[in-house]
């Protein structure tokens, strides 16, 4: 965060609160490693200042996150998704995402993630981190890569919903708004847009005058109960899973299809509900295409 590369997280401290800020937006804040590394050494930064009670996760422009940037990673990623799979290599990769991530629900302090425009695919993972969500009404949530080329490692879709909502969102793939998230109990509460700074700014100061260590007790309480239910072992699970799915002849096909034709038609091919080959296959040609269409 301090070199002379993107800072993708920017750092601020007010009245006892550190404001995180995913900081990519004409990309909507998509994920990239940097900024997946930044936002946990932001986290520390928050741990380690005795003025900070609360943290505030949020993001700039126009959505707080839409996930991994697929311009780099299924456009043109190769680093990502060589032609031979190592699993063991592609486990170290994503676990350490998902521990970055993660970061945010281990901070000793409190986090709360403000959401507004997207918070979707790995942008979800970031956002459900968090200790509390707060979102906009007419904000989205979901996992759209549980339809190909995913599966959320932070896993934290069930311990948020229970299993038969889980299942609903990712076995679809579909988004909800913030108050279908909020009535379903996946986020703590959502606001009409205009009013989303200021909810989130009466509830962060609320817990700002709690003090650091009442704060830190009662979270480490609450999060041994998640422990105790395997979190971290569903974790790894779902992180070796995320790695099959990028690397299944179907999700070969899907890179394949982004390389052939960009990363935007390959996300609306996947979320419209046409076929996706469960074996692979040829990759459409322009005319199939606009035969789908």
């Amino acid at each position: 965060m301090t070199d002379d590369r993107e800072q993708t997280v920017l750092y601020e401290v007010r009245d006892r609160k550190a404001y995180l800020t995913l900081n990519r937006p004409e990309r909507l804040n998509a994920i990239t490693f940097e900024m997946a590394r930044d936002i946990k050494a932001a986290v520390d930064r928050a741990n380690e200042d005795p003025e900070v009670h609360v943290v505030v996760l949020q993001g700039a422009g126009r959505a707080f996150s839409s996930g991994y940037d697929l311009k780099r990673y299924a456009e043109a990623g190769e680093s990502f998704q060589p032609p031979v799979w190592d699993p063991i290599q592609d486990f170290a990769m994503m676990k350490g995402n998902t521990d970055n991530f993660f970061s945010l629900w281990r901070s000793l302090k409190p986090t709360i993630a403000k959401v507004h425009g997207y918070a979707v695919a790995g942008g979800s993972d970031i956002a459900l981190s968090c200790d509390l969500v707060v979102m906009a009404e007419d904000a989205r949530i979901g996992y759209m890569p549980a339809r190909v080329w995913g599966c959320p490692t932070t896993a934290m879709w069930v311990y948020r919903l229970g299993a038969e909502k889980a299942k609903r969102m990712l076995l679809t793939g579909d988004t909800i708004d913030g108050r279908t998230a909020a009535d379903w109990g996946l986020v703590v509460d959502a606001v009409p847009a205009d009013e989303l700074d200021s909810a989130v700014e009466k509830l962060a100061d609320r817990m700002a005058g709690v003090p650091i260590n009442q704060l830190v007790m009662q979270k480490l309480m609450i999060n041994q109960a998640y422990d105790n239910m395997g979190l971290q072992g569903t974790q790894i699970l779902a992180t070796l899973f995320d790695g099959i799915t990028r690397h299944s002849p179907e999700g070969r096909w899907f890179r394949e299809f982004a390389a052939t034709y960009g990363f935007d038609e390959a996300v609306r091919w996947r979320d419209s509900g046409r076929w996706i080959p469960n074996g692979g296959g040829d990759v459409p040609t322009a005319t199939q295409l606009r035969a789908e269409d």
